[in-house]
């Protein structure tokens, strides 16, 4: 198979031909006929993820069908069109048990703990729990688009936020994670404030349904022009890209009582942020992990989608090969990129 490899971290990945993966007994082999580029692979290759080891396929947003079986899979067969969220579980642990697969005890994740999605073909373990079905009416490229970021998005701001309509929500960072919470808030009934630097980014998250863009480079106190826009605060605030200065931001511009969720990576020298914890405190405010979606809550996201309440299509930027995505990669550490860039050739 035509692959996406790297052998040193921080080293230009090259495209090569692997050893076509096998399914174990309780996993299935996909054939990948699209998957998404995004920051949390850049990440990766930069070497801030302690579990990927050497030589390593990136990759971990797809969709595509299934090309080989292994002999204890009950629900899935060749030829099913499927995706997969970004953390899979093992099944069999607690958390796994009580429907929590995104903190499984054993987690895993392709593209990170193993080979991934840069390739034409990728193998997951423990299909039956993890792999879900894809309706026809959902194209491959949007069903990429779901994997990481507006699945985690998903999860954030309906199960960890609890976002009600006609509360304020503040989203800290326009990328893919953002603009994807933009879209369900406002989905949801939700007034919606989008904070970035770029223009062009904020005019896309007003057409996605923010209510209010604020440019953070021409506000002297980001988290005081959002509690002013809004008339006190946001209830729910989301960290969508993960800095120790937008996290503060998200933290300190909620009304008393309100929810901050942290979306995006808090990866290196930023893996420890300061937390106003004075603020925390006082305000009795609330503070949430998101890290992906169960694969049994994808359900309620299709039938969104499928109703039209939400159209994650309109988050795809670029459309690339899977060359292209070799340098692309390299460059994600600059926030260029307005949209999410599907790879749907693997040539």
């Amino acid at each position: 198979m035509r692959a996406m490899y790297y052998e040193q971290f921080g080293a230009a990945p090259e495209i090569r031909t692997l050893s076509d993966p096998t399914p174990t007994t309780a996993g299935v082999v996909i054939s990948v006929k699209a998957t998404g580029l995004c920051r949390s692979d850049w990440h990766g290759w930069m070497g801030h993820d302690p579990d990927i080891k050497l030589p390593h396929v990136p990759g971990h947003e797809l969709a595509g069908t299934i090309a080989a079986v292994g002999r204890d899979v009950r629900r899935f067969k060749v030829g099913d069109r499927v995706t997969v969220p970004f953390v899979s579980g093992c099944g069999h642990c607690m958390e796994c048990r009580s429907g929590n697969q995104q903190v499984c005890e054993e987690q895993f994740q392709p593209g990170f703990t193993h080979w991934g999605s840069f390739a034409e073909y990728v193998a997951i373990d423990y299909a039956d729990q993890n792999l879900v079905h894809l309706p026809e009416e959902i194209s491959y490229e949007t069903a990429a688009s779901l994997g990481c970021r507006f699945a985690t998005s998903f999860r954030a701001v309906v199960d960890q936020g609890r976002l009600q309509g006609g509360e304020w929500l503040a989203v800290h960072g326009c990328g893919g994670v953002g603009l994807s919470a933009i879209m369900i808030g406002a989905a949801l009934g939700a007034n919606v404030v989008a904070i970035d630097i770029a223009e062009d980014k904020l005019e896309l998250a007003k057409a996605l349904g923010a209510s209010v863009t604020i440019d953070s480079r021409s506000v002297a106190d980001v988290s005081e022009a959002v509690r002013e826009v809004t008339g006190g605060g946001a209830h729910v605030s989301v960290d969508a890209l993960g800095h120790p200065q937008t996290c503060c931001n998200s933290i300190l511009n909620l009304r008393r009582r309100g929810r901050h969720v942290q979306v995006g990576l808090m990866l290196a020298d930023h893996a420890t942020p300061a937390i106003p914890m004075a603020r925390v405190i006082a305000h009795e405010l609330e503070i949430y992990g998101s890290h992906g979606m169960q694969s049994w809550r994808y359900d309620a996201m299709l039938r969104m989608i499928l109703s039209g309440k939400l159209s994650p299509d309109r988050l795809i930027g670029r459309r690339i090969t899977l060359s292209e995505a070799a340098p692309a990669l390299a460059t994600m550490d600059g926030f260029r990129e307005n949209g999410i860039s599907i790879i749907d050739r693997m040539i």
